[in-house]
């Protein structure tokens, strides 16, 4: 499947056909290009991998004069797209995947193709970052889950950017790790020291209930407490959250049962009309309801990520079993590589001949037995 979705341009996000078309998943998507990059490299075929490095490099040759890498490009078009408040996640995945590529392929020298555009990158991102709390803020629906009210300070972009830190080397990666546990998580009896950050936890302990997971986002006096799947697996996987908190995650996550029917939803308690976080582009084309897509809809591929967070704490048992769940969700419809279900019926929903469902079940099946970040 992924050499059928592959260009001279790189991987596209789905499946050619006119569903596709119109959707614009029949593009080299920043985010899911540099993910698939990931399992491509690992695949040990010779054209996979190939296409993992002419997908960085499509994405490259379209950054915008700021740094930004785009949310997608159309190759066909020659053109470049940002979305509409942004895409912070997609200039963070690709620097991901530019490393990842230049470590297991290291005769390539990608680096030093792209020392230029990576450079650029880095300085676009620093440019996000708060310059006393050291986490990157966006605005609300300009990451992966772009019809989510998300924003200010984000769970999920902050794991890729104190990863993206320690990866490149950049200053105050430890700062960015206790600002993360302590905003995110700010239940500990220890409190960070800056007064506007203390002041950001101040409103969350006066509210929020607390639980198992890290917040999905805080912003000035309001924060989300839906539970993001993707953002949480993350933050233990790339070195954000310490044995005790990662095994806290891991322990609510089965006990929410949101690998169910198949793994992994995007959230443990859906945005209901009556919240307040509620925006009313959530529902456009009935799309973005309960339990549905971005709302508690169920991704094989964050399932991939929950496997891998399994292997890489010792739990090979259960990242195995994990695997085998994402198999028979991928294999539904003639293997059709379904892009997502319904959270609570498991009805196959979005687009089929995801690329990233396939690329994260390689990059799983992979990290039982190796370290992968």
């Amino acid at each position: 499947m992924l050499l059928r979705n592959l260009t001279p341009h790189g991987i596209l996000a789905a499946s050619r056909s006119p569903q596709a078309e119109q959707r614009r998943y029949t593009r080299v998507f920043g985010r899911d290009a540099a993910i698939c990059a990931l399992g491509m490299l690992v695949s040990g075929d010779p054209e996979l991998r190939a296409g993992a490095k002419n997908g960085l490099i499509t994405l490259a040759r379209h950054q915008a004069e700021n740094g930004q890498i785009p949310k997608y490009v159309d190759p066909d078009a020659d053109q470049a797209d940002f979305w509409y408040l942004g895409c912070i996640d997609a200039t963070l995945w690709w620097l991901i995947a530019v490393k990842f590529y230049a470590r297991h392929e290291p005769g390539e020298k990608i680096e030093e193709i792209l020392a230029q555009q990576i450079s650029k990158a880095l300085v676009w991102l620093q440019c996000q970052e708060h310059p006393q709390i050291f986490l990157v803020r966006q605005d609300e629906a300009s990451d992966w889950a772009d019809i989510m009210p998300r924003s200010g300070f984000v769970l999920y972009s902050n794991t890729l950017w104190y990863y993206v830190k320690r990866l490149y080397a950049l200053p105050h990666a430890q700062q960015t790790k206790f600002h993360f546990n302590h905003l995110f998580y700010p239940f500990s009896s220890q409190g960070p020291d800056y007064q506007r950050l203390r002041l950001l936890t101040h409103y969350v302990r006066n509210g929020a209930k607390r639980g198992e997971l890290y917040l999905s986002f805080v912003n000035f006096s309001f924060w989300g407490e839906e539970g993001d799947v993707l953002g949480n697996l993350l933050a233990i996987l790339l070195g954000l959250a310490d044995d005790g908190p990662a095994n806290r995650i891991l322990h609510a996550l089965q006990q929410a049962s949101v690998n169910q029917p198949y793994p992994g939803a995007s959230v443990l308690d859906p945005i209901t009309s009556t919240n307040p976080l509620w925006r009313s582009y959530m529902g456009r084309h009935r799309q973005n309801l309960e339990f549905q897509y971005h709302n508690g809809g169920v991704w094989p591929f964050i399932g991939g990520f929950w496997s891998m967070a399994l292997a890489a704490l010792g739990k090979t048992q259960s990242a195995q079993n994990m695997l085998e769940k994402i198999a028979r969700a991928n294999a539904l419809n003639g293997w059709q590589f379904t892009e997502w279900f319904h959270g609570k019926t498991g009805e196959p929903r979005g687009m089929p001949g995801q690329s990233w469902n396939a690329a994260m079940f390689l990059l799983a099946h992979h990290a039982l037995t190796n370290k992968v970040f």
